[in-house]
């Protein structure tokens, strides 16, 4: 089955009710109860509406029906892999996707990320440690909302709609991960401030869980790729070497709010 036409793009606020979860795996032939039923049992027992898929096609599907709050999808899937299905699902929606992986290598990981991968998760892993990490990227995503300040910042031709979760460069539409938009607006809200990639990984992915600085790296990198003329040559997302990034102040409209 191919992917579901359509073009409009889902927004991860637009989704289905608080806590619907969908949930890609492999479905293997074992007697007794798998791990991926047990995963699915301890999400519905904290409050997650769960629909499951075991292959790239059928994910396709349950994410275009359901809308889900966040899409936990496993990289090593029959048929259409992971990655592709990750590729396709951001063509057509910011939904959150924590993905899940058995590959160790930190390229493959990285990989996941620049294709559109909010977070990973290495197997095997406790399915507490799941549940924390879900709550932890759904967590994020709303606080986006609660935040004190201006409801629109405004830089050069890129606008940053805090209100609607949108981004507008050229007076075109930027479509944005909702962790890419997070590391976005916690720069612009301070231009000229400088972060190490430690207090972006806390910021976008969490402090409580493993992570390394090569997650932030890809995050900005796919960030340069949607907002800047020239990724390769900045002018609002900057290295500062030896430090870690700042958002240009230098790039301050004279529209923009104070």
């Amino acid at each position: 089955m191919s992917e579901v036409a359509g073009s409009h793009k889902l927004n991860a606020f637009d989704c289905g009710p608080p806590g619907q979860v969908i949930y890609v795996h492999v479905w293997t032939h074992r007697p007794g109860i798998s791990g991926m039923d047990i995963v699915k049992s301890y999400l519905e027992k904290n409050n997650f509406a769960v629909r499951t898929a075991t292959d790239g096609n059928e994910a396709l599907v349950e994410v275009q029906r359901f809308n889900p709050n966040l899409v936990i999808l496993d990289l090593n899937l029959p048929g259409l892999n992971g990655e592709e299905v990750c590729q396709r699902i951001r063509k057509r929606s910011n939904v959150p996707i924590l993905m899940l992986t058995a590959k160790t290598d930190e390229v493959d990981r990285i990989i996941g990320l620049e294709i559109g991968a909010d977070d990973y998760v290495t197997k095997p892993f406790s399915p507490r440690e799941l549940v924390a990490r879900v709550r932890a990227i759904l967590r994020r995503v709303n606080l986006q909302f609660e935040e004190e300040g201006p409801s629109e910042l405004v830089f050069r031709d890129l606008k940053i709609d805090l209100v609607r979760h949108q981004v507008v460069k050229g007076g075109q539409i930027v479509e944005l991960t909702p962790s890419e938009f997070r590391l976005l607006i916690f720069m612009a809200r301070h231009p000229g401030r400088v972060y190490r990639r430690s207090q972006l990984l806390e910021e976008v992915v969490g402090s409580s869980f493993e992570a390394y600085d090569r997650v932030i790296d890809a995050h900005v990198k796919n960030l340069r790729k949607k907002i800047e003329d020239d990724p390769e040559n900045p002018c609002y997302v900057l290295t500062v070497w030896g430090l870690g990034y700042k958002f240009n102040e230098n790039a301050l409209s004279e529209n923009s709010q104070p």
